[in-house]
């Protein structure tokens, strides 16, 4: 299945506590659409916030974030794991 990074923007930062609360919410989410949230990184004082996904499309990665938070990502890339 493709592996995707996307990339959340929030304008004064964000609590590393929410984010991991958000994560929660994905991983229960997550089966009805295909979709394995892996690792996520967080940037508080920036208020950036990276998913690592292996889904089968963007939609469907959208799709949880959109149900289980409506936290959705502002850019969605797909990746190719390195060495």
């Amino acid at each position: 299945m493709p592996l995707f990074m996307d990339v959340h923007s929030l304008d004064g930062g964000v609590a590393f506590d929410d984010v991991v609360k958000a994560h929660m919410a994905d991983l229960q989410t997550q089966d009805k659409h295909g979709v394995k949230y892996l690792r996520y990184w967080v940037n508080e004082d920036d208020g950036k916030i990276f998913c690592l996904v292996d889904a089968p499309t963007e939609d469907a990665a959208h799709a949880v974030h959109r149900e289980a938070h409506g936290l959705v990502a502002d850019e969605i890339h797909a990746v190719r794991e390195g060495a």
